[in-house]
């Protein structure tokens, strides 16, 4: 039996039978999750662990985005545009969990605290926002530049408004009791797990379950069995290879995610276009998709998947690219993480594919948050990571941005190239349909470049409990735990 007697203990729940069967109803209406990645920022809202609390209903921001990418009120009940670069939102009553009211000038705080972190966000990056409130229930927010994505972008979970008592000297936010969403966090244990209780002065009603108990476990076929034995009602992704096994247990959600090698254009042998070529030749992914994946996902046609409707279908040529190398041997080290069921497997695949054409591969498989500095820092010659490409406002572009741009904050590829950045830039400045042109231009000039080979387009796999309902299934990721999750 796997460790969870610290999680009922501190909940006041005991054991119903010797098997380990856990239902929700034994847990005195609480849930237990396991997640895939563990938090490396503290749960600060800045970083990836923003994720963490928007999945664990943590967080509200100003406006949030459903499951179809489209944006609804938040914390801001309504809003209007009154000119070019400025809109005025409206706020709701609501409360922070510390019995604070959610006022204009609290969210303006929290929106300067986010523009002034020392890792500024990635939804922030592309972007200057200047706020200010306009008596105690409207915030003006105006941008450097005309910005039609502001709603959609004020739903990023980094820009999550927390309570004036979360915010310390030294720029660090503690989120610990200082959000406004349906579940409260009030204890985080490290990178090993986190309760969660119900706030019951949530403005759109109580939650249904009474609590949400997080261990972060980082091994896919871990979760997976915690499932399947019932000790836990909510596993995240799921491995593709134990789908048959869990039946209807296992959910399918489409995704806008891509799994894709990064190439170092930077350092070592991969700085030579060329053997990039040589790499991007090498690689055979119509056969992981079918053998790896299990059939729940398809080659990649581009770093755009059919998640966008729009984009499925319209690349772009690539045209330009460099003439393939031969390889000689070069010594590649090929980096990817464990925290994903399949991608050891497919980098494993990977490898046997370069060491035919002629490289000499070394990899390296840990868990991401081991990882992460040194993919940045570009340590790797090549590095595999499935890739959401709508994280940051439900728009590529911002994606395109941090990863490709020479100001990237995610840019693992190191690339710096005039074209691209020109691209991104123009794509940036436009909306609706001449935005979706320039977006399929500038993943043109990207993979002209080299710098990423798209692998699949993906498909994942949500593990949730018999008698679990209202599960929230986002192919953008944002949500998994809901007001109405509950289990019988």
């Amino acid at each position: 039996m796997r460790r969870r007697g610290f999680l009922l203990a501190a909940a006041g729940i005991g054991l119903t039978s010797a098997c380990g069967s856990f239902t929700g109803t034994a847990r005195g209406g609480r849930i237990a999750v396991d997640l895939a990645f563990a938090p490396t920022q503290g749960l600060s809202p800045y970083g990836d662990d923003g994720l963490l609390l928007s999945r664990l209903a943590v967080v509200d921001g100003l406006t949030r985005m459903d499951t179809d990418g489209v944006i609804h009120p938040a914390l801001a009940a309504k809003w209007t545009r009154t000119g070019s670069r400025t809109w005025e939102f409206t706020l709701r009553r609501a409360r922070f969990q510390d019995g604070r009211d959610v006022t204009a000038p609290a969210v303006v705080g929290a929106l300067r605290a986010a523009g002034r972190a020392e890792v500024r966000p990635r939804v922030l990056s592309d972007v200057e926002l200047t706020a200010s409130a306009v008596g105690e229930r409207t915030v003006r927010i105006s941008t450097g530049a005309a910005d039609p994505l502001l709603p959609a972008r004020l739903a990023n979970p980094s820009l999550a408004v927390f309570s004036p008592a979360a915010y310390g000297k030294d720029g660090a936010v503690d989120p610990v009791g200082h959000a406004t969403g349906p579940f409260a966090l009030t204890r985080l244990n490290g990178a090993v797990s986190a309760t969660l209780d119900r706030f019951d002065g949530h403005w759109a009603g109580k939650a249904a379950a009474r609590g949400v108990d997080v261990t972060f476990v980082a091994d896919n076929n871990a979760r997976a069995n915690a499932l399947r034995s019932g000790q836990i009602e909510l596993a995240e992704f799921v491995p593709a290879a134990q789908a048959l096994v869990l039946g209807d247990r296992a959910r399918k959600v489409a995704t806008v995610r891509t799994t894709t090698l990064y190439l170092n254009t930077r350092t070592g042998p991969l700085a030579d276009a060329g053997l990039r070529a040589a790499v991007r030749e090498a690689m055979d992914t119509s056969a992981l998709a079918r053998s790896v994946y299990e059939g729940y996902a398809e080659r990649a046609t581009g770093l755009l998947g059919p998640g966008f409707a729009w984009a499925d279908g319209k690349q772009l040529p690539v045209t330009g690219r460099a003439k393939a190398a031969t390889p000689r041997g070069q010594r590649l080290t090929l980096a990817t993480y464990t925290n994903r069921a399949e991608l050891p497997e497919v980098a494993a695949a990977l490898q046997q594919q370069l060491e035919r054409a002629g490289f000499r591969v070394r990899l390296v498989v840990k868990d991401y948050a081991r990882l992460e500095a040194g993919a940045l820092d570009g340590d790797y010659d090549a590095f595999l990571m499935s890739r959401s490409t709508a994280l940051d406002t439900g728009d590529p572009v911002s994606y395109l941005a941090s990863d490709f741009t020479s100001g990237g904050s995610f840019n693992i590829s190191q690339l710096r190239d005039p074209a691209v950045d020109a691209a991104v830039r123009a794509a940036a400045g436009l909306a609706g349909t001449e935005r979706q042109r320039a977006v399929l231009a500038a993943e043109a000039a990207i993979l002209r470049t080299d710098a990423a080979v798209p692998v699949v387009h993906e498909e994942h796999l949500q593990g949730v409990g018999a008698g679990v309902r209202g599960v929230v299934l986002d192919p953008y990721e944002r949500q998994f735990v809901g007001l109405e999750t509950r289990s019988a």
